[in-house]
């Protein structure tokens, strides 16, 4: 029986890839490293730190930095990205999200929010979706990052449901790999997964029960 639904946040519940994009593009400008969008794709989904030592190795940078260089690195790269999605609004939910988010909360359904970006509370906020969840996971107390489980594992911890009772949403393969290792059915947006579905808008809660009933 579901009881409980998580989800990633770049993606899933608004695209904020480009303004990232953006950002890691402008600091590597800053540091003498192209970052095209190719390259890109292998950033989502993975932590600023992480993100930051594939841009650095990918520039022959890596051992150029210190720690503490590499984390200022990171948080300059963090303050560019802020101060672009000041100007998200609710329109940045991608299609389907809010009523599913609604569905979920008539049926009392618990939800969760297991994203690697430390600015998961503030995106909600701009979008107005922020009532909606029972818990967010804090990634600064997640000691390793996708596609390791931890970060799964908090949720359903945060929620107090077994792995079984709830399912989790995502649109990257390191993502995906995080869930099923958790134990749960991963339903994959763009991805393949358990499930896979081609735009949010395919996403119910009729959709999620059945989904889980066929697996178990």
């Amino acid at each position: 029986m579901l009881k409980g639904v998580i989800f990633d946040l770049d993606g899933v519940i608004t695209n904020t890839a480009e303004y990232h994009y953006q950002a890691w593009a402008y600091l590597g400008k800053e540091i003498g490293i192209e970052i095209d969008r190719t390259f890109n794709e292998k950033l989502k989904g993975i932590s600023r730190m992480e993100s930051l030592e594939l841009i650095l190795e990918h520039g022959n940078k890596a051992d150029l930095y210190t720690k503490e260089e590499k984390m200022a690195l990171a948080e300059k790269k963090n303050n560019y990205y802020k101060e672009s999605i000041k100007q998200m609004t609710k329109k940045g939910l991608l299609p389907g999200i809010e009523k599913l988010l609604q569905e979920l909360k008539d049926h009392q359904i618990k939800i969760a929010l297991a994203s690697a970006s430390k600015n998961g509370p503030m995106i909600l906020k701009k979008l107005e979706i922020e009532a909606y969840f029972d818990y967010i996971v804090n990634p600064a107390h997640i000691k390793n990052g996708k596609p390791a489980p931890d970060i799964f594992l908090d949720a359903l911890n945060g929620l107090g449901l077994k792995a079984q009772e709830a399912i989790a949403i995502e649109d990257a393969r390191a993502g995906v790999e995080a869930i099923q290792k958790a134990g749960m059915i991963a339903v994959g947006v763009g991805v393949e997964a358990d499930v896979m579905v081609n735009s949010t808008e395919e996403l119910s809660y009729d959709f999620l029960v059945q989904v889980l009933a066929s697996f178990n």
